[in-house]
């Protein structure tokens, strides 16, 4: 039997252990068969990084593809620091309140998501019998938290607002600005244009097409071969002017939005991360509108698009079509109308709103009103 290796166990400690050792074998201990079943269960010890991957391979086509990349960041940045080599059993509740509290100093938002997906994974773990108690079971948020902040209201920027921002927003970057009036515009969420590709937008035409991967809610449906529809926007000409403009800016790139910054020239053609928008967003709000207009985030100018076309007297059903929402019960069912007409001519009473904004001017086009038959 090895003992250990000279000098890092020297002659007087190597005695003592060879006389533990010969005490085993005359009580009729193997100490051999002992030694192996121990190197073995090293061996089929998890750390808490290999559950967590394993976990995150499982979810591949249950999961959306951006939830799965902001899990990974999340736990990149908050978990793996502290437990990432740690045997996945000997993880305890306190290994978890302590990254719930580390998590917790950047956002309490944060900090839920981080515990809810610690709570995932183990599950994982117990199901797969790598682990046989569940560190985050007696774990509650607000015991360690506190209480959930109220969900924030969604913004709609009104006309007054409008008009203060849109003509500053050259302060915010050509890119962001033009961004900025697209979603705007179109009623589109951030991931939708950041996810967006030349070859989905037929300038001929004028229509952006976003494939049913790149809506939220789709893309695990589209992943799984289900049969899924993509969404056409039709392009007023002013949108299809900010598209253009866009097409100088990305220098020869596949992507809409093409990474502004690569780390290496390895990095390849890929396209922006959409919290980049956010950032200049924030930074815009504090340093160039002030109290002129309410903080807003890039999802916000989808409710505003959403609350103004129902202003100008769009009708409800072609103004949740405008915003790809699903329809719901029998209109689901049996009206499979497009409304690409309704929505374009729709889309163009906005864009024509949103010019008078930002040229400073007054309104006076009568809002649409339903024909009566």
């Amino acid at each position: 039997m090895t003992i250990g290796r000279f000098p890092d166990i020297g002659l007087a400690e190597a005695r003592k252990l060879a006389g533990q050792s010969r005490g085993k074998v005359q009580q009729g201990v193997d100490i051999a068969r002992d030694k192996r079943h121990e190197k073995q269960a090293a061996a089929r010890a998890w750390t808490f990084r290999r559950l967590a991957d394993d976990y995150l391979e499982k979810a591949v086509g249950r999961l959306e593809e951006s939830t799965i990349k902001g899990q990974r960041q999340r736990l990149r940045d908050y978990v793996m620091p502290m437990i990432g080599g740690l045997p996945a059993r000997d993880i305890g509740s306190g290994d978890i309140v302590d990254i719930a509290e580390r998590a917790s100093k950047k956002s309490l938002h944060i900090a839920v998501l981080v515990l809810g997906e610690l709570r995932a994974i183990f599950a994982h773990g117990i199901a797969r019998r790598v682990i046989e108690f569940n560190p985050t079971a007696h774990v509650k948020a607000n015991a360690v938290l506190g209480p959930r902040p109220v969900n924030r209201t969604r913004i709609m920027l009104n006309t007054v607002e409008l008009k203060y921002l849109l003509p500053r927003l050259p302060a915010i970057g050509p890119q962001n600005a033009l961004m900025v009036k697209i979603l705007l515009a179109t009623g589109t969420r951030i991931g939708e244009l950041v996810f967006a590709e030349w070859e989905h937008v037929d300038f001929v035409n004028r229509l952006w097409t976003i494939p049913a991967a790149n809506i939220k809610g789709r893309g695990v449906k589209a992943a799984r071969g289900d049969d899924v529809k993509d969404f056409v926007i039709p392009l007023t000409d002013q949108v299809t002017g900010w598209f253009l403009e866009l097409q100088t800016l990305a220098f020869g790139s596949k992507f809409v939005l093409p990474i502004r910054c690569r780390m290496s020239e390895d990095a390849g053609d890929v396209q922006m991360e959409p919290v980049t928008l956010n950032a200049a967003i924030n930074k815009f709000c504090t340093n160039t509108l002030g109290e002129h207009c309410r903080r807003f985030t890039p999802h916000d100018l989808r409710s505003t698009c959403r609350s103004h076309l129902g202003a100008l007297g769009v009708d409800i059903l072609i103004a949740e079509r405008c915003l790809n929402h699903s329809l719901g019960g029998l209109v689901e069912v049996y009206d499979q109308h497009d409304y690409l007409i309704e929505r374009r001519k729709a889309l163009e009473l906005w864009s024509a709103f949103l010019l008078s904004c930002e040229l400073g001017k007054e309104w006076n086009v009568v809002p649409i009103k339903k024909e009566v038959t």
